[in-house]
């Protein structure tokens, strides 16, 4: 079975694979560079607050999925 990405995962992923830079993403979240580069490079947590902000500006949303069973 398939192992699926955690929503830590996959937002790093999002910030690595955007159009824009780490410095717009950074200014537009309000976001520092440097948290911004712990996360992606170093996997360092972020708080829920700082993964709304890069979330909404990502225009990422969570969704829920029915548990097979």
């Amino acid at each position: 079975m398939a192992r699926h990405k955690s929503i830590s995962e996959q937002l790093r992923q999002a910030v690595m694979t955007a159009p824009e830079s780490r410095y717009h993403i950074s200014k537009a979240t309000g976001i520092s560079q440097g948290q911004l580069s712990r996360f992606v490079n170093h996997g360092s947590r972020l708080t829920l607050n700082t993964v709304d902000l890069l979330a909404a500006h990502l225009g990422l949303e969570l969704v829920q999925r029915k548990r097979k069973r």
